[in-house]
């Protein structure tokens, strides 16, 4: 068949294990554990912070629930909505004090794989260190909690329906406790796989019914040296930076795309600038994990900022090889950038290309994974 050629392609994973050696719809753990899709590895799991059904729904209960954020006004959910692959469908955020976000709200899909956590931190490894910033940070003010510890947790002490979700989850006198509360929301958030897609039913249970002529052809656009879009975007999960059980090693990735370059000398805005934030190394302005593609199709806008509306912009984006931003603070043409990345050298689409390539990363959205009840709010009366 004409796309036979994607077996090949997908045969080694991102972190180099043979496609042979994945699981397929198995359970991580356990009968109680959440089901793998067909041809997918299993996600790390830490070993102080196990899965079970019990932490996975407490863990869902405090995540669309407003009551842990300090004013009682926001909760994970404000900026992970299911409908949008657990991003928020704006350029950037506000948290629960309306204090505004400088980078948009990532997508969760698949998230237990991501060998590092957020959009530029090398050192962010695990959901559980990941939270503490959302949670507890001051700078800028997400949930707000700290301050608030004692005021919060007694919110969900008080409430009958937590104190069995609580008991049920961990085996303490007293299982109300910050870093419990935080491996339930692990476990949650970590049971958000995806990989039910059109792509999917081709490439792991052999169902070529729902990928259309351009979607196929979409394909071979996407996997091919001329665009190179499969080198920042490869692997079962669309993205260099994955990790999963039986990973040689962690593939780590993180990019300069020519967004911006102020000053003609690589610059970034100053709020925005990347790895360079947390490593001081010059040479890593502007260099930003590359986001898995699964479910792009509803999380847009896109880029680190939320720069880019649609997924036509930024094919064009890519054609470029870079932006050009004429005049204003950010003036300067991120096609000649310095420290941008090599694979992002632009190529030339005609307008039924980039309608294929469209509608092959269309096919990457896994719909039951936008609306399957095991992931939405389990108080919907509640919600804000």
């Amino acid at each position: 068949m004409r796309y036979v050629f994607i077996f090949v392609l997908l045969g080694v994973l991102s972190c180099g294990e043979e496609r042979d050696n994945l699981s397929s719809g198995t359970p991580i753990e356990n009968e109680d554990a959440f089901v793998l899709p067909p041809g997918f590895p299993a996600p790390p799991i830490p070993e102080n912070s196990p899965y079970s059904k019990e932490r996975a729904e407490l863990g869902r209960h405090l995540f669309y629930d407003v009551r842990l954020s300090g004013n009682g006004e926001q909760s994970c959910s404000s900026c992970h909505q299911q409908k949008f692959a657990f991003a928020d469908g704006l350029a950037t955020p506000e948290g629960s004090t309306k204090q505004p976000l400088s980078r948009n709200s990532q997508q969760l899909t698949n998230v237990a794989y991501n060998s590092t956590l957020t959009w530029a931190n090398p050192l962010l490894k695990t959901l559980e260190a990941q939270l503490l910033i959302p949670i507890f940070g001051e700078s800028p003010v997400e949930l707000g909690v700290t301050g608030n510890e004692k005021k919060v947790m007694d919110r969900f002490r008080s409430d009958e329906k937590y104190q069995a979700l609580y008991a049920a989850a961990f085996d303490a006198e007293d299982p109300f406790t910050w870093e419990n509360t935080v491996k339930a929301i692990s476990t949650f958030v970590r049971s958000l796989i995806s990989g039910n897609s059109p792509f999917d039913k081709l490439t792991y249970q052999n169902d070529d019914s729902q990928m259309s002529a351009s979607a196929l052809r979409g394909m071979e656009l996407f996997y091919s040296e001329r665009l190179e879009c499969h080198h920042c975007h490869g692997g079962f999960n669309f993205t260099g930076s994955t990790i999963h059980e039986g990973s040689a090693f962690d593939n780590v990735a993180f990019h300069n795309t020519g967004l911006y370059n102020i000053n003609g000398d690589g610059s970034f805005p100053i709020n925005n600038q990347g790895v360079f934030e947390v490593s001081a190394n010059p040479d890593d302005r502007g260099r930003f994990r590359a986001p898995t593609l699964r479910n792009v199709e509803v999380t847009g806008p896109f880029m680190h900022d939320g720069s880019i509306k649609t997924l036509e912009e930024v094919i064009r984006f890519y054609e470029a090889g870079g932006r050009f931003i004429k005049e204003g603070e950010f003036a300067g043409d991120g096609r000649k950038s310095p420290l941008k990345s090599g694979f992002v050298s632009g190529f030339t689409l005609t307008d039924g290309e980039r309608g294929d390539l469209i509608e092959f990363l269309k096919s990457l959205t896994d719909k039951e994974f936008l609306t399957n009840p095991a992931h939405s709010n389990p108080n919907p009366e509640e919600e804000k």
